[in-house]
């Protein structure tokens, strides 16, 4: 699922067992705070640094935090460029085109206007994705236009919008039905009372209309999403347009003070943050997100409650385990599969290697969250939590060691339990898939080959600096070699074909003559 940045290289590839052997990228998150990012449609963007097996880049670079794909947004920048007025008038002028046609308040002041108009008149165009007032009728005369949208259409703007279905830059898959009434449920059977969506718009949707149709249900939620276009379904109180990668909100402080406001009600007892990030997404980022809204969540604490941690429901696929408990330890991930309306292949039902890889992380104890038994879930009284009905407890190991559903076997060599259809290699000394290469490691650090830490902690990073300094100097001493002796030979070339030439024409004038 994790499709790699284009052009960047394979930032986050753990899906498919290893990183990229050839190049690719990093995020830098220790850049200097006074130095601040530049901008891009979708916000400040991310410092990245290229890297290969045993290499690193000599220049840092600035791109887009929400495309990975240049097709999408083709910003790039050097750390260390230095740019014109003109040039930054031009960019600045560019990220007001890509914009939204309509500021937030125009689209609340349309939103009041479309609900008050009669059934009849109430249209929405699919080409542009637009609720319409009878002034955009002529304008949108010749496009799809669908008529009638009753008030329920309203509440369930995720089934008037195409989904955004690129997954280099959206990825927008929705909650199937089945999933999102579990999530409802289980938010209800834990006692919170306001949910902050963010990347979640099927869920928002749901909590609303149960609130809507339940007088004894009081939860409230919030969404934060990238998608603009559910702006005109909201009002500012329960929408933000927001980006997950860089923590921007693109309708400024009113925004921010709308999110702030609702993580510290009531002193930020009874809020819980559920999100669904694009599965291609880079861990680092999100994950430095997460902590400034539960910084802003904190500073609503008092003292006393400061050893108190946000409630999050993180949605991701389980292969990314360990990076998203590499930075929130106290993480566990939970058996239930998420399902997905508009995905080809995670959707309820299927089994073997075709069950979803979706999974939730969160900080709540596992042992208060129960599971559907009638969806094929069972209690471990070993372990004190709901697993999969295939998931079985190793004795060995202590534990129900199944990740992806299926049934898994203890590798006594490895010490652990591995996927059913991995066999212990005693050439790479650990499991893996019977036609895997016996080539090394894949994955962990880029500098050493090492699988307990990344590039960037690596303690020989700085060898490695000066290696591949010298290996440049070499190269660069070579390549300017070559380059005097190709300008020489060229020299040499021109000054033979006027010669030939002179003796062509000399001869040529004898004949004549």
């Amino acid at each position: 699922m994790a499709a790699p940045r284009d052009g960047l290289g394979a930032v986050e590839t753990e899906g498919n067992g290893g990183r990229s052997e050839s190049s690719g990228a990093e995020v830098v998150l220790s850049s200097d705070p006074a130095t601040p990012a530049p901008l891009c449609p979708h916000g400040p963007t991310l410092l990245f640094v290229k890297v290969s097996q045993g290499r690193e880049g000599t220049r840092r670079f600035y791109a887009c935090s929400a495309c990975r794909d240049r097709k999408d947004c083709n910003f790039f920048q050097w750390e260390d460029e230095k740019l014109s007025g003109a040039r930054l008038a031009a960019r600045e002028a560019y990220n007001r085109r890509c914009q939204p046609p309509l500021s937030r308040t125009q689209c609340v002041e349309r939103y009041l206007k479309f609900i008050e108009l009669p059934l009849s008149q109430r249209k929405f165009c699919q080409r542009c994705q637009q609720l319409l007032l009878p002034d955009d009728w002529e304008k949108h005369g010749e496009h799809q236009v669908v008529g009638d949208v009753s008030l329920t259409q309203l509440k369930r703007p995720s089934r008037l919008l195409y989904p955004l279905e690129n997954k280099k830059t959206n990825a927008q898959y929705l909650f199937a039905d089945r999933s999102c009434q579990f999530l409802v449920d289980l938010l209800s059977t834990l006692g919170f009372r306001r949910v902050l969506c963010v990347g979640t718009p099927r869920l928002h949707e749901l909590i609303r209309l149960k609130a809507s149709g339940d007088k004894k249900s009081n939860i409230k939620s919030l969404l934060l999403d990238i998608d603009f276009r559910y702006s005109q379904f909201y009002m500012e109180d329960s929408f933000c347009h927001y980006n997950m990668f860089n923590h921007h909100f693109f309708d400024g402080k009113a925004a921010l003070e709308v999110c702030r406001t609702f993580l510290q009600e009531d002193k930020g007892e009874g809020v819980i943050m559920v999100t669904d990030p694009p599965f291609g997404g880079l861990v680092e980022p999100l994950a430095v997100t997460f902590k400034k809204l539960i910084a802003m969540w904190k500073e609503g604490q008092s003292q006393d409650n400061s050893h108190k941690e946000l409630p999050i429901f993180w949605i991701f696929p389980y292969f990314f385990e360990s990076r998203i408990c590499q930075f929130f330890p106290s993480f566990c991930m939970l058996d239930y599969q998420v399902d997905y309306d508009n995905h080809a292949l995670y959707k309820h039902g299927k089994t073997g290697r075709k069950q979803s890889p979706v999974r939730i992380f969160t900080n709540i104890p596992p042992n208060k969250i129960i599971l559907p038994i009638e969806e094929g879930y069972r209690f471990c009284p070993l372990c004190q939590r709901y697993v999969s009905l295939e998931n079985q407890h190793c004795e060995h190991c202590n534990s129900c060691t199944s990740k992806d559903g299926r049934k898994w076997n203890h590798c006594f060599f490895c010490k652990k339990c591995v996927k059913p259809s991995w066999i212990h290699c005693s050439i790479c000394n650990h499991c893996a898939l019977p036609d895997h290469s016996c080539e090394g490691p894949k994955d962990g650090c880029f500098v050493c080959g090492e699988l307990d830490h990344k590039r960037s902690t690596c303690p020989n990073i700085s060898t490695s600096k000066k290696v591949n300094k010298a290996v440049r100097k070499k190269k660069q001493r070579k390549s300017n070699k070559m380059k005097m002796e190709t300008t020489k030979g060229q020299s040499m070339n021109h000054t033979s074909v006027t010669r030939k030439k002179e003796r062509r024409e000399t001869a040529h004038q004898y004949l004549c003559s």
